[in-house]
């Protein structure tokens, strides 16, 4: 199963007069730290809300020049049994690159792959499988080879088997 991850990160951010200009600094130096090894992290602003009214707030809280930015992370995590294992995957890859920044897991979604439409052998159901012997026996009615050369390969490929059986 593969999901895609969104965390929320508290980004705190130093030296800025506006809402905007921190927001824009916060993604600046959370993509510095994710590139480039999570260069496939999408970084959002996250939508914060008044917890007493419900009224949308700006993402950036400032006070005394400085600021704490709410981003949203997300990733997708290939192969997990479960939610839990792709939330704790999240956290371990974005945690060790963030470090003192304060993550948490907002959304877990399951994601549809194209590996649903084949079964355990990895064949697909909609497609025949041809079998090995309509393929050996394409290949052994060739008449281009000439027979004669073809015991020497096998002799120049295999001299010392008869040896080894003997043995």
């Amino acid at each position: 199963m593969n999901c895609r991850v969104v965390v929320e990160a508290a980004v705190p951010v130093y030296d800025v007069e506006t809402a905007d200009e921190a927001v824009r600094i916060a993604i600046s130096k959370t993509g510095e730290m994710l590139n480039p090894d999570l260069n496939y992290v999408e970084i959002n602003m996250s939508g914060r809300h008044c917890p007493h009214c419900g009224e949308e707030l700006d993402p950036a809280f400032i006070a005394a020049d400085e600021s704490l930015v709410a981003l949203e992370l997300e990733m997708t995590v290939f192969n997990v049994e479960r939610d839990e294992h792709a939330a704790r995957i999240a956290r371990k890859e974005i945690g060790q690159r963030l470090e003192n920044i304060p993550l948490e897991i907002v959304e877990i979604e399951a994601i549809e792959d194209e590996a649903d439409d084949t079964d355990e052998d990895g064949s697909d159901e909609s497609e025949p499988v041809e079998e090995a012997s309509t393929v050996v026996s394409e290949t052994a009615g060739d008449t281009d080879t000439d027979p004669v050369a073809e015991d020497d390969r096998d002799d120049d490929v295999l001299p010392e088997f008869e040896e080894l059986i003997d043995e």
